[in-house]
């Protein structure tokens, strides 16, 4: 019975690291609507659809949804800083940050760059 016990032990262990290795887009989904209406107070820098209203401000709308989770969640952590976004993020939940991702991940922007 001991054996069977390590065996789940080490089971439960090998599925759970698995899990902390998912990217967070696999985890959870975000909610474009949601997103949009949570958005309102990046638009004094990114525009209204996620279009930046100067140079110095990114451009968000049509990045890849991946990205914008992952650099949103660095803010928030401090992995990524910047004197604006840093405390922008520091309060967002994991789902603010996909529901946002997914918003501006959804609107027409991002091109293909490359020469034809």
């Amino acid at each position: 019975m001991k054996h069977w016990n390590n065996v789940n032990t080490v089971l439960f262990s090998a599925l759970l690291l698995l899990l902390a290795t998912l990217p967070m887009p696999l985890l959870a989904k975000g909610d474009p609507a949601a997103g949009q209406s949570k958005a309102q107070v990046c638009q004094a820098c990114h525009g209204l659809d996620g279009k930046s209203i100067a140079p110095i401000y990114p451009n968000l709308a049509g990045q890849h949804e991946d990205y914008l989770v992952k650099a949103l969640a660095d803010y928030r952590a401090g992995r990524r800083t910047n004197a604006i976004m840093a405390p922008m993020a520091v309060n967002l939940s994991n789902q603010d940050i996909e529901d946002l991702a997914a918003w501006f991940a959804s609107q027409e922007g991002l091109k293909d760059l490359s020469i034809k």
